[in-house]
């Protein structure tokens, strides 16, 4: 299985390549050659359905990995993310489905050691790392710029990693406390968490400087782990498709998708492509709406600034994602994507075709939904007997918003709870009263020493940090 980059000025790479360089040395973004075969088959649908997700998750890994990861190896990989014994995640149902009322269902992805569902992925490219670079003798510097949630998963994944170190970017006062502490105490010596005095687009801005200057990113053998890494991707896309073949009955499954970035909406579109039953992809934003507005006007415009929101990881302003989606829909065109980005780097905004626009709505919704709304359905929700996060409140919101669900979009309906709202207490108590508690596992949080830097919004001074402590830097 080879992979290419989305703006096609690099040469195409193997899984486990794209998976140590996180992005394409030309600016794009890695996806797969060929969609992987063997999983769209209704015996294949109806077993995988059943499976306990550290085997549905190496399915879909060695779909992915081709010959360059055996089966076995997949497995063995997953078993050392997701098994019980492994101990990161709460039970051996990784994933639970809480059922709403009729057709309509939750499921949580916030039980991993971060509370949050970007630890799916991350619990599973601790041991890729780990398996890659002990084949190619490597060490590795990863980076990663984090609205909240990536930064403590990753700092949870990769802590103690012998052959990576971990350089986390997140914006000064943009996160919640519980967020922070997540990055700041876990007390490895190979993990760098840094406070930056900017947004968090002016953080993944920065990434991506370190990225384009291919000197610097070939001496301090960078990588990246936000949702721009395909093995993010590979991961999440195994819930999708796990739940989509265990709800579907005669039809289809859709789910709402809390997004930001656009990766996890982007995952499930992947499941569908390997053969998940899955109908319609809601992606519900905040006030940071840029995915509502190219959805609903055609225009992928960025605003002047990204708006501090009650749902903090969601406070993102550049979808990265969007663009593996802005290939596909304009037919597989590498020169039509890179136009496009060239055009959005100049000027902040391109117009996505009408062909390739009317691609989109084939698979996805969009819906905006405000902080008043948020916290109203974080009431509700509790008055119901469901405690949530406000993230997951922006997910559960979203049908009442400005768009009409087609009657194919009734049932079944599966909402991605994104976060435990013992990540946003204050939020959570201002609309229920309850003060969520963290779990026994992470009780001691507050307790931890802390450890971290503050770097001003600038790419230059961060390459030096960079420099004067990565293990791999030549």
């Amino acid at each position: 299985m080879r992979y290419i980059s989305t703006r096609g000025q690099a040469p195409p790479v193997s899984f486990l390549d794209a998976v140590l360089a996180g992005m394409a040395p030309d600016g794009g973004l890695y996806v797969p050659e060929r969609w992987p075969h063997g999983l769209d088959s209704d015996e294949a649908r109806a077993d995988i359905g059943q499976r306990e997700h550290f085997e549905v998750a190496a399915n879909i890994l060695h779909a992915f990995a081709g010959d360059e990861l055996t089966i076995k190896k997949a497995y063995a990989l997953a078993l050392k993310a997701y098994s019980l014994n492994a101990g990161a995640f709460d039970s051996r149902v990784v994933t639970p489905l809480v059922q709403l009322g009729g057709g309509h269902w939750v499921l949580e992805l916030f039980h991993g050691p971060s509370l949050s569902f970007k630890d799916i992925a991350m619990q599973l490219i601790g041991p890729l790392y780990d398996h890659a670079l002990a084949a190619r003798d490597r060490r590795l510097t990863v980076v990663c710029a984090t609205s909240g949630d990536t930064g403590g998963a990753a700092v949870e994944a990769l802590k103690g990693r012998e052959r990576a170190d971990l350089f986390v970017l997140t914006p000064r006062g943009r996160v919640s406390e519980v967020q922070r502490r997540f990055m700041t105490t876990s007390g490895a010596s190979n993990i760098y968490a840094l406070e930056v005095d900017g947004d968090f687009d002016a953080c993944q801005a920065i990434v991506k400087t370190l990225f384009a200057d291919q000197d610097f990113s070939a001496r301090a053998s960078l990588s990246g782990v936000n949702s721009i890494n395909w093995a993010r991707i590979v991961a999440q896309s195994a819930y999708f498709y796990a739940t989509a073949c265990l709800l579907s009955g005669p039809g289809k499954v859709n789910f709402i998708v809390p997004t930001g970035n656009f990766g996890d909406a982007y995952s499930g579109w992947v499941a569908k492509q390997l053969g998940a039953p899955i109908g319609k992809i809601a992606l519900a934003t905040n006030a940071n709406d840029i995915l509502d507005r190219a959805l609903l006007n055609g225009s992928y415009e960025r605003a002047t600034q990204s708006l501090a929101t009650l749902s903090p990881a969601m406070d993102i302003q550049v979808a990265s994602n969007f663009e593996r989606i802005v290939f596909e829909v304009v037919g597989r065109d590498s020169g039509a994507t890179s136009n496009l980005y060239d055009q959005f780097a100049r000027e902040g905004s391109f117009d996505i075709p009408a062909d390739a626009r009317a691609a989109l709505a084939e698979h996805f919704y969009a819906a905006s939904v405000s902080d008043e709304s948020t916290i109203e359905e974080i009431g509700f929700r509790w008055g119901e007997g469901y405690l949530a996060c406000p993230h997951t409140a922006v997910g559960l919101h979203a049908p009442q918003e400005e768009f009409a669900f087609e009657e194919e979009f009734h049932a079944p309906i599966v909402y991605l709870a994104t976060a435990h709202p013992a990540k946003f207490p204050d939020t959570v108590e201002r609309a229920t009263g309850v003060r969520p508690q963290l779990p026994a596992k992470c009780a001691d949080l507050f307790q931890r020493s802390e450890k971290f830097d503050s770097l001003p919004a600038d790419a230059e001074a961060v390459k030096q940090y960079i420099r004067e402590r990565s293990r791999a830097w030549s």
